[in-house]
């Protein structure tokens, strides 16, 4: 494999890695066990902040990074 394989190797774990962490930072959006337990009037009052959108924008954008060096693997590996 060249180098630049290697490369796409490890944008592609980093950006898994990050989608992860990403992915678990984002608030809930209902339906989970604290709506059971009455743990729903909290996060209804809360509503979506600067700082939730700009976590979307970033998730979105390491996603779209991941099914770049997924697609490019894919190809490179054949």
């Amino acid at each position: 494999m060249s180098a630049v394989t290697w490369v796409y190797i490890v944008i592609e774990v980093m950006s898994a890695l990050g989608l992860i962490f990403l992915i678990l930072m984002h608030s809930g959006k209902g339906g989970g066990l604290s709506d059971m337990f009455g743990g729903s009037a909290g996060s209804a009052a809360q509503g979506s902040t600067v700082v939730e959108r700009n976590l979307d924008r970033i998730t979105v954008t390491v996603a779209m990074i991941f099914a770049f060096t997924t697609l490019t693997l894919d190809l490179r590996l054949q």
